[in-house]
């Protein structure tokens, strides 16, 4: 479901006065100009972590404090309250006022659950999503958070796969498209993988009323080591996603694909050095409805492509030193490095001495 955003001098007002203070004239004056606001996970020089709210000239409007390392944040325009996860095997997430009017709440997960990173809003605002694992019996689950009540826990619900990764909410507000990753970790190993021979990655469709599935989606079994994880809805309604190939190196399989209910998995078919370039490994996938375009980005690789979402053709492929986040940016996308680096779609680029920015890019407004 493509979240509405928030009207940027909504936001500014809401900010108040003692946020335009705080800037130089301007720096407000840049502010006021800007016509879209971002949120992104961030780890400072120092070691420390953080979530930052940006404006489109790259300047940094707000910043809350993690207890440890971010990955993916969503936005509910309703409440206006954001929330970042914790990387996977993280225990927490953080919801958020992006104005900074309100004191941040840290959340923790059960004991026996960790986050994958990733979660989604109903579209009242009433209710989060997070995927979740049960890793003592290597079962995907979906958190059910009362948004309204200080996020408490309400249940939860399998999402029918290992591993299970980014989540969207569809268009009709009801169905959840999971990636199940396929991969089995526990917390008592970090982040190692224990099930590379017998992956088994899916795309689902799931009722988040019910929790019962709709519809599942496999890849052939001779791509089994092709863990779906990141996602992102086009115009028609279609999904795109990217893989992570976790089989031999010398392997190079489609990274990217469209998935549609009723239909199988479509592979992309990429230019060869297009492909090559990704090593095996998309790190974001997002996409401009209004310019039909969806773009794809490989830290890895140090690149980040795009291509027409109702033909498949490239229409462009850069480089960009440890690329991974990305967002529609007026025709074309916005994208954040690790190495500190904001780049907007015209190839202006912004950077920030003392900010590193993760994996996820999310434009709020």
């Amino acid at each position: 479901m493509r979240t509405p955003l928030i009207d940027r001098r909504d936001f500014l007002k809401a900010a108040g006065a003692a946020f335009a203070a705080s800037l130089a004239p301007a720096a407000w004056a840049k502010t006021l100009d800007a016509d879209a606001v971002f949120a992104t996970a961030y780890q400072k020089r120092d070691g420390s972590y953080g979530a930052a709210i940006l404006s489109e000239a790259g300047k940094l409007l707000h910043q809350v404090d993690l207890p440890d390392r971010g990955h993916d944040v969503t936005f509910d325009p309703i409440s206006g309250k954001s929330v970042v996860f914790a990387r996977q095997p993280g225990t927490f997430f953080v919801a958020f006022d992006p104005t900074g009017k309100a004191a941040p709440q840290t959340v923790a997960s059960l004991p026996d659950r960790h986050f994958f990173g990733h979660g989604v809003f109903s579209p009242d605002g009433a209710l989060l999503y997070a995927t979740e694992n049960d890793f003592d019996n290597a079962a995907g689950m979906v958190g059910i958070y009362d948004a309204r009540d200080s996020f408490r826990r309400l249940g939860e619900f399998p999402t029918h796969g290992v591993g299970p990764h980014e989540l969207l909410l569809l268009d009709d507000g009801r169905t959840l498209a999971i990636a199940n990753g396929g991969i089995e970790t526990h917390p008592d190993f970090g982040r190692a993988e224990m099930n590379l021979s017998t992956m088994k990655p899916s795309l689902v469709f799931v009722d988040r009323v019910s929790g019962d599935l709709i519809e599942s989606h496999e890849l052939p079994p001779a791509l089994h080591q092709l863990s779906i994880r990141h996602m992102d809805t086009d115009a028609t309604g279609a999904i795109w996603f990217g893989c992570q190939h976790r089989g031999p190196a010398t392997e190079k399989p489609s990274l990217v694909g469209k998935a549609e209910r009723g239909k199988g998995l479509q592979l992309l078919d990429m230019p060869e050095d297009v492909l090559g370039g990704f090593r095996n490994y998309i790190g974001s996938v997002a996409a401009n409805r209004d310019a039909g375009t969806v773009a794809v980005s490989s830290p890895q690789g140090n690149s980040f492509a795009v291509f027409e979402a109702a033909s498949g053709r490239i229409v462009s492929d850069q480089s960009l030193r440890e690329v991974c986040g990305l967002a529609p940016d007026h025709a074309g996308f916005r994208a954040t490095t690790g190495t500190g680096e904001i780049v907007d779609a015209d190839g202006g680029t912004v950077e920030e001495a003392d900010y590193v920015w993760d994996n996820h890019l999310l434009r709020i407004g």
